[in-house]
């Protein structure tokens, strides 16, 4: 593929998805909520797309009552999408999900109930599942053990860097009652991480997305594809609606990482250009591209448009 732009590709791509909330026996959430479906959309919007990922991250709330079968329905869902892509699946624990089942049926380990935290190499990318859970609570922490196992790990940098994923933010929310949930401790993580070569953390749990920064590094919460929370509702209340449901695509370039929302849905193309259109992009000089692409009077761009009956 021809590099239009200033950037190079990136050195690596990764899907975010977060809280699926699945139930055993496929049964709907709160009773009406077809969380299956939203996932096998997404899956379907990821096949297509030709961002093909190494690796798809899962933050967390897997399943909704750490329901064995919840747990094989899901894994029966992606695995062999993944395969498909050729992308690594990288589960991490949320609130919902309980550690004996998670590993039991989502990583085929003896059942503990001790913290479950894993490293994975991804062509030079480490990343580290970070288990952020509290037995028995939906609020989130860390014991000392765990941040001096993640020091550890984190020690030796890893040839690309490292992205953490976490089920907890450790960013503020503007949803008031959900900083009963939040993660406690943020700043014996920030200590950790600080200075390390973390490039992005990665989290769930909010059920919307957002960006912030933590110790420097960038986060990025993606939204549920389950169901999401109503910024707009009026204050002091938690409105979950069935709607806004995406995931993210993580670029990662040599310096800098970029985040993209992928809405979950069918929607109507109003515009677009053809592969015959990037066909004579690519045939052209850098200077005639831009030419073609960005001048106002161009009319190379308008007549793609109008081929495909845009009137925009």
């Amino acid at each position: 593929m021809t590099q239009f732009g200033q950037h190079p590709a990136p050195a690596h791509r990764i899907a975010h998805i977060s809280d699926t909330h699945f139930l055993g026996g496929a049964r709907p959430l709160y009773g009406k909520l077809a969380t299956h479906e939203n996932l096998l959309r997404a899956i379907e919007l990821l096949e297509k797309s030709a961002s093909r990922p190494e690796a798809i991250v899962f933050t967390g709330d897997l399943a909704d009552l750490a329901e064995p079968d919840a747990y094989r329905r899901l894994r029966g869902i992606v695995e062999p999408a993944a395969a498909r892509i050729g992308a690594q699946v990288i589960w991490v624990m949320g609130n919902h999900d309980e550690r004996f089942q998670f590993a039991t049926e989502m990583l085929d380990e003896a059942g503990s109930t001790e913290p479950q935290d894993h490293v994975y190499d991804v062509n030079g990318l480490r990343i580290i599942a970070f288990d952020s859970t509290v037995p028995g609570y939906h609020h989130g922490d860390m014991t000392d053990a765990q941040l001096a196992w993640l020091a550890q790990e984190l020690s030796t940098p890893a040839p690309h860097g490292t992205l953490l994923a976490m089920h907890h933010p450790p960013i503020p929310t503007p949803l008031e009652v959900m900083e009963l949930l939040e993660l406690r401790g943020q700043s014996r993580l920030a200590e950790v991480i600080r200075g390390t070569d973390v490039r992005g953390i990665l989290a769930g749990h909010l059920h919307y997305t957002t960006h912030s920064l933590f110790a420097g590094v960038p986060v990025s919460v993606a939204a549920a594809t389950c169901y999401t929370m109503d910024l707009s509702a009026p204050l002091h209340t938690l409105s979950g609606v069935d709607g806004g449901q995406a995931f993210n695509l993580v670029h990662l370039y040599e310096d800098q990482i970029v985040h993209s929302v992928i809405p979950i849905g069918e929607f109507v193309e109003t515009t677009g250009f053809s592969e015959a259109f990037l066909r004579g992009l690519e045939s052209m000089t850098p200077e005639a591209r831009l030419e073609a692409f960005s001048s106002k009077t161009s009319t190379f761009t308008v007549e793609q448009v109008e081929a495909l009956g845009a009137t925009d």
